[in-house]
């Protein structure tokens, strides 16, 4: 990067069209002792076999050392030489444990990230335990390499080890994982003076270390050794093409160091210090204010919405980021860029030392704001030509748009972490609920319409649990009633129907607090319905009676009619004959002044399966024709087809197998309709 200024004018590009600039991938050097040693210990016997019982756990492998001293790109090459060996033909999976923020990532949120990498889906709601032994039911049948990055202590680690020795796990730590048997860190100091000179050389090519060899020598002992610093170094001399490696060494040590840091992370705030202090103030900002990024992940847009510059503008000084060392990308079509865990701290203290809060909290609004626009342009791609959303679309800048759904969904996979983490960081601020809520609410609606809500189950549950904790916190009783109604449904999902009934029961009371019809009509009905599947059918009765009361108080006559038959359902389930059956007729009646034929003859058919279990097989033959009717004039062919069927056990029941015989060939006819109908439609859409 130059001293110029970043451009913050030109045409912004589309969402998710960006050209890739070319960045070179960073190269690896030195090390060879370490990962000599490393492979080594692969093989080494640990402490369970030394006594005499082979282990029945993966075997873990720290690399150890102080943030800036290359242990995630050894971890990297290490899995790298293994992978290529085929030593484990399952592949790899990478976690970090440690938030940006330098807190420890949940457990719960880790075994999701690894399950995710397997092709598990976690269930929506489950804790940490049974997440933990989901990773390891899957990972007992295969012969996988788990890198678990930046773990801050064994407590962290232990709940992810495969219970496989044919598994592998590569840890990086700062010191000792006490508490986990058979690990024998590899602590790494400084690169040794070769691979140091090595690395430099890299960056700015060998003649200017041939010119000074003792010089480049003296600049990698100021680096202390740390590929980190030596990286960020030498990205500044490759952008200084005229400078030399003495004049960077005599900037470096006029620099004064920070006393509150140990002795050996001051070489990386030195190096660190010197190519920020060095960048034109637009650039020193926007590096600063990417200590704000999500999950410590930022996009084209998410600094541009920071800096309040251009995508163009903000891109081509992300890519000069990557250069000097300060940013790491994927290098993908739609790159993501990633600050460092080693810069992370740095950067956040001089984001607070040199803007002011009002500043920074202007920023996080802005990339926030930007962040909803680009999750309504996502989900709105996907909304049929013409619809309301497909105009509004058309309406905002190119560079929010997507060019199709394909695009916006390769977009929201790629975003997915650093979309959840924003979400969750904005709730936990409580300075911006406003603008959290409607994140919060863009990036459902975004994921059910591109993975459909029953894919998206497991996010959705966090993101609805947010939406509870706003609500909670701003005494907002229709957003409580609606989070918790969420929640209990997917609770309900997955079999945690107790779990639900108490989240239902208290949405009620957020529905009654809110004085919201709907809410409490939902609620009611979703008690009924959590007590009937506990099998407890009276209570389930009484509460599809209240829901009941209120609709007919309402007019809502479709809702009526639904209750009309879940109340049918479980006198049904009680063996209240009687009751069942005028709930079912009144059901019937209600589809049939709505005109929902399909819905009539099915109420129909309930009818008199309930006249069947009640010993009056007669009336229900009479009851069943009667459905057979309204099934073929609402020309429901399967519909149609199961009623024939049940006419024919009816029959058979009765004494009349000829009948019955008839029937049944009747329904298959039916069914053989409808598998040509299938077929031809079919044939008729790859047309």
């Amino acid at each position: 990067m130059t001293d110029q200024a970043v451009d913050t004018s030109g045409p912004a590009e589309a969402a998710g069209t960006e050209e890739p600039a070319a960045v070179e991938p960073p190269r690896f050097f030195g090390r060879e002792r370490e990962l000599k040693e490393l492979r080594a210990d692969i093989e080494r016997a640990g402490l369970d076999t030394m006594a005499g019982r082979k282990s029945g756990r993966a075997r873990v492998l720290l690399i150890a050392g102080r943030p800036g001293s290359g242990r995630t790109a050894l971890a990297d090459e290490l899995a790298r030489r293994l992978l290529a060996a085929g030593d484990y033909p399952d592949g790899m999976i990478r976690v970090r444990l440690t938030e940006p923020g330098g807190g420890a990532v949940p457990t719960e949120r880790a075994a999701r990230e690894l399950l995710r990498g397997l092709g598990v889906a976690g269930p929506p709601g489950a804790d940490a335990d049974e997440l933990s032994e989901m990773v390891r039911e899957a990972l007992a049948v295969r012969r996988v390499l788990l890198l678990l990055d930046d773990a801050p202590d064994a407590e962290q680690v232990d709940p992810l080890l495969p219970d496989n020795p044919d598994c592998l796990v590569i840890a990086t730590a700062q010191g000792p994982l006490t508490g986990i048997p058979g690990v024998r860190p590899c602590t790494l100091g400084g690169l040794d003076a070769g691979s140091a000179v090595e690395l430099l050389a890299g960056a700015i090519g060998q003649v200017r270390i041939t010119v000074d060899p003792l010089t480049a020598e003296t600049l990698a002992e100021e680096c202390g050794g740390q590929p980190a610093a030596l990286v960020m170094v030498g990205g500044w001399l490759a952008a200084r093409p005229t400078a030399s490696v003495a004049d960077v060494t005599k900037q470096l040590r006029e620099l004064p160091d920070d006393t509150e840091q140990s002795a050996g992370a001051r070489p990386l705030a030195r190096a660190f210090r010197l190519v920020h202090d060095s960048l034109p103030p637009t650039a020193a900002r926007i590096l600063r204010l990417l200590s704000l990024a999500p999950a410590g992940l930022a996009d084209a847009h998410t600094a541009s919405a920071l800096a309040g510059c251009s995508v163009s503008a903000a891109r081509t000084t992300l890519d000069d980021f990557v250069r000097l060392g300060l940013l790491r990308s994927d290098g993908a079509e739609q790159p993501q860029y990633e600050v460092p865990g080693c810069l992370a701290e740095l950067l956040r203290a001089l984001l607070e030392d040199r803007d002011r809060p009002a500043e920074i909290q202007l920023a996080q609004a802005r990339m926030l704001e930007r962040t909803v626009r680009l999750l309504q342009s996502c989900r709105a791609v996907t909304e049929p030509e013409g619809s309301p959303s497909r105009r509004k679309l058309a309406g905002l800048p190119r560079s929010l748009r997507f060019p199709g759904p394909e695009a916006a969904a390769a977009w929201l996979r790629i975003r997915r972490p650093a979309l959840v983490a924003s979400a969750r960081i904005a709730v936990e601020d409580g300075e911006l609920d406003t603008l959290a809520r409607r994140l919060v609410a863009a990036l459902v609606r975004a994921l059910a319409a591109h993975e459909g809500t029953e894919a998206a189950a497991p996010e959705l549950y966090g993101l609805h649990g947010l939406v509870l904790a706003v609500a909670e916190r701003r005494d907002l009783p229709r957003e409580r009633a609606a989070a918790l109604l969420n929640l209990a449904d997917l609770d309900a999902g997955t079999g945690r129907t107790r779990e639900a009934l108490v989240r239902y029961r208290a949405a009620l009371d957020a529905g009654r607090a809110a004085k919201d019809p709907y809410a409490t009509g939902r609620a009611m009905e979703s008690v009924g319905g959590a007590y009937a599947e506990l099998g407890d059918f009276h209570r389930a009765s009484d509460w599809y009676g209240r829901a009941l009361a209120q609709r007919l108080t309402q007019g809502e006559r479709a809702d009526e009619a639904r209750l009309y038959g879940r109340l049918g359902t479980v006198h049904t389930y009680a063996g209240r004959y009687g009751e069942a059956l005028r709930n079912w007729r009144a059901a019937a009646a209600g589809y049939r002044r709505l005109g929902d034929l399909p819905a009539h003859a099915r109420a129909l058919s309930e009818v008199a399966r309930v006249q069947e279990y009640a010993g009056r097989p007669q009336e229900s033959l009479q009851t069943c024709r009667e459905a057979v009717e309204w099934a073929r004039q609402a020309k429901d062919l399967r519909l149609q087809a199961a009623l024939e069927l049940r006419l024919a056990d009816t029959l058979d029941r009765l004494g009349d197998p000829a009948a019955a015989g008839l029937h049944r060939g009747a329904a298959e006819r039916l069914l053989g309709e409808e598998r040509a109908a299938y077929e031809i439609r079919s044939a008729t859409t790859e047309n």
